[in-house]
């Protein structure tokens, strides 16, 4: 019934599956890669008929995870899988972004790719499972697609690369000093097509040294994908496409020298206006029959590609006037809004982001229900691109997955640079609002972050800079363009984005729109972007070099440490301990697993009183202290006070006065605040008291005590 056709292959630290024709049969192709005891099934459809007058690719990747592959149940009143989670929004990013550019010019067929993840091991992440899955998927479908692709993870420990490093190896990073490096790479045999990289500031040797790693180590890959089509791939689709070279002549005719001119104009809305009137002068010039379909979109833009390209290549000038290597100019500004605990407005040329940090307690850290662990997050970075930043109306919805991508190059951009929950215990949510855009907002929005939580004096370990490179490849000859604009994006080949320190890179990622970069190009961009990115944390020190006060606004947050066989009497049953100590001290009051206490309170007092009452209970007594405290009972040989959290001492008759004491009623009444000295604990734990020692005015012992005692 089955005409079921594996591979398999020993790659890294386990064995790779790959196979097709049990499951999922209708779709054009489907594809299940195992590796370990991760599974992913990856289906791919495809249109046999293209939509005339669509002037735009649909390619769409769906990537989800499904919980019943880890053994779980979703959370939620539903219990059920609902909208993407950001890792799978993120890892449908990182599928779509290699495979995107090589399908065959021309195009324009429906295209979807569903990767669903059917077992998780809980040590090998489905993501670079997915990207082979699909790849394998889309080169045995038939759709003109030029692969296949391989994909690789990357680690850096000890001065050594490794393979497919373990989920638990690349889970908080940042807590394994010895690991430096969770870099995916994928591309074809011949040509790296994307990467995506979290660094711990490593050098651009390092970086590059890591890619090349990943490239060699996924060859394996492209072979066994390739000796499985050939024992199954579908006959390619037909599909011919050929530009009308008639009609682009016409076009180049009509509109070549009014586009040139429009090139030349530095500012965004003008040079926009400009394209577009040489634009309907194209089309003025055209039939009505010509002007049909989606075919003149294309060869206009084919017609701008080409102006500003030759002009870079043949004269090294870029649309603004600029040479490659000069970044834009940078005015920054902190401590813009009184009542944010942190802000910043970072422009850059026509790019600019307003960016906040607000700083919280425990209780505001976001929680995670993720397939292969539960946890909470205490850094949050989110990134909005409303439609004004580019002069256009639009829908003001939820997130895009552009947001989310964006929002998250940026959050490992800086998380490097983060101090510990140990040394600064709050909850950092930091929000880019991008207020103008021409060109890489995600960069601005690292740069405009680092300067908005030193405003708000988190404690980085060095400000972190980013900047956006371009690239324009013809044949043998390229230029590598640093700052690119919006439209050298476009137009461009490359995008490859670099952040980081004065002393090393701390995320990378890079998406080619052409087949490929070589090493050389590559090196270029790594050490022109260091010098780049270098001028532009100059630019930003002379806003602010080192954190800030804190605001007034900022909660104030105290961390303490208690044993771990104290924290049940923290909390108390049914958590009555801690509430008891909210209510009372009016400060908010988080407890982990670790014994790591957070109190936070927009007061001092507040703070004081919690940290007491905390104290009160893992903390005994010391023996000659003195103390405070409420006289709870009166007998005949003594009081009993309440000196200490809930311990009870006595002050024997003897120890209430100097002078001679009947009876402890006739100087004391129940509920009297008194000072006591703490003069023993017997064999059975009861503590001894002592009041005629202590000045009760002052709470201070008697001189002639204290002469005794020496």
């Amino acid at each position: 019934m089955f005409n079921e056709i594996k591979k398999t292959i020993e790659w890294g630290h386990d064995k790779l599956t790959l196979e097709t024709g049990k499951i999922a049969r209708q779709a054009d192709s489907t594809v299940i890669a195992t590796y370990g005891e991760t599974v992913v099934m990856a289906a791919v459809v495809f249109a046999k008929e293209s939509k005339t007058d669509q002037d735009f690719f649909p390619l769409t990747v769906n990537y989800q995870e499904k919980y019943y592959a880890a053994g779980k149940i979703p959370g939620g009143f539903f219990k059920r899988e609902a909208r993407p989670t950001e890792k799978e929004t993120l890892t449908s990013r990182l599928i779509d972004r290699p495979i995107r550019p090589l399908f065959v010019d021309g195009f324009k067929n429906e295209v979807q790719v569903t990767c669903t993840v059917l077992s998780h091991d809980l040590e090998n992440d489905p993501d670079i499972i997915a990207l082979i899955a699909a790849s394998a998927a889309l080169t045995l479908s038939g759709a003109p697609f030029l692969g296949p692709i391989g994909a690789a993870r990357v680690g850096f420990v000890n001065d050594s690369y490794v393979l497919n490093p373990s989920v638990e190896d690349m889970d908080n990073l940042k807590e394994k000093s010895e690991q430096r490096l969770d870099l995916v790479v994928a591309g074809t045999k011949d040509a790296v097509m994307m990467v995506e990289s979290e660094a711990y500031e490593l050098s651009e040797k390092e970086m590059l040294g890591a890619v090349k790693f990943g490239h060699e180590q996924m060859a394996l890959v492209i072979d066994m994908i390739i000796d499985l089509a050939k024992e199954t791939a579908k006959e390619p689709y037909s599909f011919d496409y050929q530009h009308n070279d008639d009609l682009y002549k016409k076009i180049s005719k009509a509109g070549n020298k009014d586009l040139k001119k429009a090139f030349e104009i530095s500012d965004k809305k003008e040079r926009q206006a400009s394209v577009a009137s040489a634009i309907e002068k194209i089309k003025g010039s055209l039939s009505d029959e010509e002007n049909e379909g989606s075919e003149v979109k294309e060869l206009i833009k084919k017609l701008e590609s080409e102006v500003v390209r030759n002009n870079i290549l043949d004269n090294g000038t870029r649309i603004d006037g600029r040479d490659l290597t000069t970044v834009r100019q940078i005015e920054t500004e902190t401590r813009l809004l009184p009542r944010a605990h942190g802000s910043s407005l970072f422009t850059r040329g026509e790019t600019q982001g307003l960016v906040v940090t607000t700083l919280g307690s425990g209780d505001s850290e976001q929680i995670i229900d993720a397939l292969h662990k539960d946890g909470r997050i205490n850094f949050m970075l989110h990134y909005n691109f409303p439609p004004y930043s580019v002069g256009e109306t639009g829908r003001m919805m939820g997130p895009g997955r552009r947001e989310i991508g964006h929002g998250k190059l940026a959050w490992r951009a800086l998380q490097a640079v983060l101090p510990s929950a140990e040394e600064f215990p709050y909850t950092v949510r930091v929000v880019s609002e991008i207020t103008e855009s021409n060109g890489s907002s995600s960069m601005a929005t690292v740069c405009g972050s680092s300067l908005s939580m030193m405003d708000a004096g988190v404690p980085l370990k060095a400000p972190v800079a980013g900047v956006a490179m371009g690239l324009i490849l013809e044949g043998k000859k390229f230029a590598v363009l640093t700052d690119i604009l919006g439209d050298e994006d476009h137009l461009g080949d490359m995008d490859f984005k670099v952040a980081g320190t004065e002393s090393g890179i701390t995320s990378l990622q890079m998406d080619i729109k052409v087949a490929g970069i070589t090493p050389q190009i590559m090196e270029k961009a790594l050490d022109q972007a260091k010098e780049a990115r270098l001028h532009i944390l100059g630019e930003m020190a002379k806003s602010l070099s080192a954190p800030s006060e804190f605001s007034q606004y900022a909660p104030k947050i105290e961390s303490i440490t208690v044993p771990s066989d104290k924290i049940r009497e923290v909390i108390g049953s049914g958590g009555k301990v801690i509430k008891e100590i909210v209510e009372v001290s009016g400060a908010k009051v988080d407890i982990n697993d670790d014994g790591l206490v957070r109190i936070a309170s927009q007061n001092k007092e507040s703070l004081d009183i919690a940290r007491k009452m905390i104290k009160e209970i893992v903390e005994d007594p010391i023996v000659g202290q003195v103390y405070e405290g409420k006289v709870v009972k009166l007998m005949d040989f003594g009081a009993f006070v309440n000196f200490y959290g809930k311990r009870d001492g006595l002050v024997h008759v003897s120890q209430i006065a100097e002078e001679r004491v009947n009876h402890p009623k006739d100087v004391l009444n129940e509920g009297e605040s008194v000072k006591v000295k703490l003069v023993g604990i017997d064999d059975r734990g009861k503590s001894k008291l002592s009041m005629k020692v202590i000045d009760q005015s002052t709470g201070k012992e008697k001189e002639k005590e204290k002469e005794k005692e020496s």
